[in-house]
């Protein structure tokens, strides 16, 4: 007999596997965070244009989201993130080789189709592989090696920079084929066209398949509508703002060199790591709906003052303390959206349209956000971002918990 209590069940082996390609999609994507924005202006563009590529990239992952998760529904996950993997390695050495804006725009854009694949499909695994009594450990420990990659990318990236601007992208395509290597190795197919659960051998063949939860099924429920205005904002500030303004604010506005850029970058990734662990065991012990509020709104102060910054020490010192808003935000936020469809059904569609979420944000965020940085300044860039934050945390007073959700319902 298991010593190990039941509210506390081992993570399974696939979910590991997973956490492992992540390390190094993360660090892959790491090494070309703080250089992307200095590429498109070295094709001498505005600061709106420069952040735009970095849009562009998730504009093209949102229009592919529902085509991607119909494909998760009709080829499974494993299949639509080795396919996805490969994708957006072939774009990043295209986009090392890009020779003016429009090209790198087009190159970025293509990217975006491949990481949506992979994207909603680690998504769909870790729902389908990870007991519900775990659910934000699992989505932490993803999150967690995501970042991990991420602290040291920036930083490694922005001194490979020094030997040119194309060299990070050509090691993040190279990262990304070692990435499907681990996947494609270790993380067998498991049924035709479906992943199953590691139990599920010892289910009674009897037990009926239940049908593919729609996104108009999830939009009924207040929880879910809550994490599409969460997912946005985060998208905005933690997939956006951070990555398309912050470099060219440490970079530029503080006259610093391109390390500032890496290392702004990698000090949002240890707050963001450091808080991780400790969100994803209170979201499973305590409840998403409390880490969520928390986690929006550390962050939107935290992102909200950051244009208020006068030196490279501060900046640094803001972007860890929004890193661990963001930390305390993405395991529960992720593990709602788990709640909502549950391990027995098929969720392609609802993740797709979480994803579109917070894409959208994504795609916006750079774009105001640059504009405001042109006409207003970076301080009111910021400021807004950190706004929409706070104001995403505000409808989340009216959503529901969804811990208890299968335990009240029998699933």
């Amino acid at each position: 007999m298991s010593s190990a209590p039941p509210s506390r069940p081992a993570l399974p082996r696939e979910i590991w596997v997973l956490a492992g390609a992540a390390l190094l999609i993360a660090l892959g994507y790491g090494l070309v965070a703080p250089v992307l924005p200095q590429f498109a202006r070295s094709f001498d563009v505005s600061v709106a244009a420069a952040s735009f590529v970095v849009s562009a990239f998730s504009l093209s992952r949102l229009l592919f989201a529902p085509a991607g998760g119909a494909l998760i529904t009709r080829l499974g996950e494993r299949r639509v993130y080795l396919t996805g993997l490969l994708v957006v390695s072939a774009s990043s050495a295209a986009t090392a080789l890009a020779q003016d804006y429009v090209q790198l725009l087009v190159f970025r854009g293509l990217g975006g189709i491949g990481s949506t694949m992979f994207t909603i499909s680690a998504m769909g695994l870790i729902v389908r592989l990870a007991p519900p009594t775990a659910r934000g450990r699992a989505a932490s420990l993803y999150a967690t090696a995501f970042l991990l990659g991420n602290i040291g990318g920036p930083v490694i990236g922005g001194l490979l920079a020094e030997l040119g601007l194309r060299v990070p992208f050509m090691v993040y395509a190279v990262a990304l084929v070692l990435a499907a290597g681990v996947v494609w190795r270790l993380l067998p197919e498991t049924g035709s066209g479906r992943t199953r659960r590691p139990d599920a051998a010892d289910r009674p063949a009897e037990e009926p398949q239940q049908p593919a939860m729609v996104l108009r099924e999830a939009l009924r429920d207040s929880a879910f509508r809550a994490a599409l205005v969460s997912g946005f904002a985060n998208g905005w500030s933690s997939f956006g703002v951070r990555v398309a303004l912050v470099p060219l604010f440490a970079a530029a506005a503080l006259d610093a060199g391109p390390w500032s850029a890496g290392a702004a970058l990698a000090a949002f990734a240890v707050g963001n790591a450091l808080a991780l662990g400790a969100a994803g065991r209170l979201a499973d012990a305590r409840g998403r709906r409390p880490l969520i509020l928390v986690g929006l709104l550390v962050n939107g102060v935290f992102t909200g003052v950051l244009g208020l910054a006068g030196d490279t020490g501060t900046v640094l010192v803001l972007s860890a303390l929004a890193g661990v808003g963001a930390g305390l935000l993405n395991p529960a936020q992720q593990a709602t959206v788990a709640d909502v469809v549950g391990n027995e059904r098929s969720g392609g569609k609802v993740f797709a349209g979480f994803q579109m979420a917070q894409d959208a944000g994504a795609i916006l965020g750079p774009v105001l956000a640059g504009v405001l940085a042109d006409r207003l300044g970076y301080g009111a860039a910021f400021g807004v971002t950190g706004v929409i934050s706070l104001l995403a945390a505000v409808v989340w007073l009216f959503a529901r918990e969804t811990l208890h959700r299968e335990d009240a319902s029998g699933r």
